[in-house]
């Protein structure tokens, strides 16, 4: 009793409370009676004006978001505390930093500290040395709590037990298992996105061929996974992250990402989800679950999805094909160096250039050949290699075209189909109520109302989209085709990509634009024999 004095009376008494996760806060709530009767051994100590701070209920001790403790350490360089309350200190902090803050602040203006132990001045070295202590001990109880948690995460994932949580197109069933959504549609819009994407090769172009279609993809519910999935319209990453996610290819996965830490302005800065190379995985268990694609195909994807990438840190990677008049833009490598070749456009003609070299060392540019000599080359194999499978492309745009429906129709079906039940679900609900319970009647007459217009809405798109279907192919139409495969040299080299887009445009598909594509990446290595020869 010694260690209070006058001048710690004349001063307020700080209660600090905290519980470290959301959960204590509802279930341990014998916890939080301990804390805050610790106003009441303040005033027994002799103070009149007790103070609680509780803004950190539900933070952890060993975080760097405290608004609580900030405002504690506030008023204690303000001189206006002359006790902190607690029940011990690891309620205070749980690491170094903090706790040795708080107690060299206390020490400057003489605030003494008092749990369910006992009173300590930290202005004497046998009380500042014992709270040391307990900080350190507070500090490895933490370290050991996460040890042991984290391994025994480790321990389950090592099975393929840990089923956090799932990506959409699967259910969680029990505590470790996963399987595929009943849900024909959820099947089927999830299916769509690896069929679009073996055609386009490209992830950009399956999100904007989705787009232009209308298609909406399910994602999972915020509310919680009892309330199923929500449909919307996709976003990028959410189209990235169904070809990137192993779960795809029937894969359990843990430890794709990481923490980074970074000291911004003298603070802590965690940058989470970070992503790591497939091969440092902490675990990988494959057929693990029944899958939408193989695992080869999957691998397939990725490497083509990284060969599509073309930033500035992709110099080593394929590059997807590039628009502009010249054949090749982004295709081309420099046979000295094996740079990508840059594109220059002045007047009529265009360039391929090699400018790594003086960017990178400040010498000559490597090569720069004029894009007519190039286009001639490259036309000439393209044509070469593409005339055997002519009629056979000419054959196959014909049938997409004549195709009974398209996949943005059968998803709208299928759209139908549950906009239907809801109607039907809505109506049971309605007729199963008392009339007279306007209150609830009202309520359920509002959702029915609300899903006949989604029915309607639905069938108003599905009439749209045949309106805007085109008419079939006439017969000159067809003739015109099978000429153009029987004889592709008659397609300027130039237009050699728009004629195949037109061709898919005009049959509602894309399969020209891919297989043009492929053959023009697959003489990618003879042109860059022809430079290196130039």
């Amino acid at each position: 009793m010694s260690k209070i004095t006058a001048e710690h009376l004349q001063r307020n008494a700080c209660v600090y409370i905290r519980q470290s996760t959301a959960d204590q806060l509802v279930h341990n709530l014998e916890s939080q009676r301990r804390q805050y009767g610790l106003a009441d051994r303040a005033k027994q100590l002799g103070w009149m004006t007790v103070e609680i701070i509780d803004d950190d209920l539900g933070r952890s001790g060993g975080g760097i978001a405290r608004p609580g403790f900030e405002r504690l350490l506030a008023a204690i360089c303000d001189g206006r505390v002359g006790a902190v309350l607690a029940i011990e200190a690891s309620r205070l902090a749980r690491n170094g930093r903090d706790w040795h803050t708080l107690i060299e602040f206390c020490g400057l203006v003489g605030t003494i500290l008092v749990d369910e132990d006992g009173i300590y001045d930290p202005r004497h070295p046998n009380d500042r040395l014992l709270l040391g202590m307990k900080g350190t001990m507070s500090e490895l109880e933490l370290s050991l709590f996460r040890q042991r948690s984290q391994e025994a995460l480790r321990q389950m994932a090592r099975r393929g037990a840990l089923v956090l949580g799932v990506a959409a197109g699967y259910l969680k069933v029990g505590r470790d298992r996963i399987e595929k959504n009943p849900d024909q549609r959820v099947q089927q819009a999830i299916q769509l996105v690896f069929t679009k994407f073996a055609e386009f090769q490209s992830a950009r172009q399956v999100h904007i061929w989705l787009r232009d279609e209308g298609i909406e993809l399910p994602a999972k519910s915020r509310r919680g996974e009892a309330h199923g999935v929500v449909w919307r319209l996709p976003a990028y990453n959410i189209v990235h992250n169904i070809l990137t996610n192993p779960i795809y290819a029937g894969a359990y996965a843990f430890g794709r990402t990481t923490s980074r830490i970074s000291v911004v302005d003298g603070r802590k800065r965690v940058r989470r989800g970070v992503h790591r190379p497939m091969d440092e995985w902490d675990v990988l268990i494959k057929d693990h679950h029944a899958a939408y694609i193989t695992w080869d195909e999957f691998e397939r994807n990725l490497k083509a999805i990284a060969n599509n990438a073309t930033g500035m840190s992709s110099a080593l990677t394929r590059g997807a094909a590039r628009e502009g008049e010249l054949l090749l833009p982004g295709l081309l490598r420099c046979g000295h160096c094996g740079r990508k070749l840059h594109v220059h456009y002045g007047g009529k003609l265009g360039r391929y250039n090699c400018y790594g070299a003086r960017m990178n060392h400040g010498t000559e540019r490597c090569i720069s050949v004029s894009g007519l000599s190039i286009d001639a080359a490259i036309a000439k194999e393209v044509l070469r290699v593409l005339k055997p499978l002519g009629i056979e492309a000419a054959v196959k745009a014909i049938e997409a075209q004549s195709g009974e429906t398209t996949a943005a129709e059968r998803q709208l079906g299928l759209s139908l189909q549950q906009a239907r039940y809801e109607v039907a679900h809505a109506r049971r609900q309605y007729d199963a109520v008392d009339p007279a319970n306007r209150l609830v009647a009202g309520e359920l007459e509002r959702r029915w109302n609300e899903a006949l217009q989604a029915v309607a809405k639905i069938e108003g798109d599905i009439a749209a989209m045949i309106a805007r279907r085109p008419p079939p192919l006439g017969e000159p139409e067809r003739q015109q085709l099978m000429a153009l495969g029987a004889d592709l040299a008659c397609i300027p080299p130039r237009r050699l990509r728009r004629a195949s887009v037109f061709c898919a445009r005009r049959s509602r598909r894309s399969s020209c634009v891919a297989m043009a594509r492929s053959f023009m990446q697959s003489c990618t290595g003879k042109a860059a024999t022809i430079l290196s020869c130039t």
